[in-house]
């Protein structure tokens, strides 16, 4: 069953979230040749090709020690209000499991200017 977790992103800031893969004994899942699927919509009905974002991660922090990250851009965080996203994974033995999804909304910022 892949873990519920709701997020709160302000609008226009960059996101990042790692991520840590391990056994139930807290031992390491080495991830190299692993696929990080990350997909954001505004229902889940809507196709993966209309999709407000989407990350496919194949480069890790340290694949070895079972740790990676997701990042959004400025760009990618100017949404507002709420959807669905899941995080699904790609092992290297074509296995595909979900990890974790839920909503994230983007909330209003204060300050606009970047300069």
């Amino acid at each position: 069953m892949p873990e519920n977790k709701n997020f709160i992103i302000v609008r226009r800031d960059t996101w990042e979230r790692k991520i840590y893969f391990e056994t139930d004994d807290c031992a390491k899942i080495d991830i190299t040749g692993w696929t990080i699927f990350f997909t954001v919509k505004e229902k889940i009905s809507d196709t993966d090709t209309n999709a407000k974002i989407q990350k496919t991660i194949t480069t890790h922090t340290d694949p070895a020690n079972g740790e990676s990250e997701i990042i959004l851009s400025p760009t990618e965080t100017n949404l507002s209000g709420s959807y669905v996203y899941d995080v699904q994974v790609k092992t290297s033995a074509d296995s595909v499991l979900t990890l974790m999804n839920g909503t994230i909304s983007f909330i209003e910022d204060v300050t606009q200017r970047t300069s």
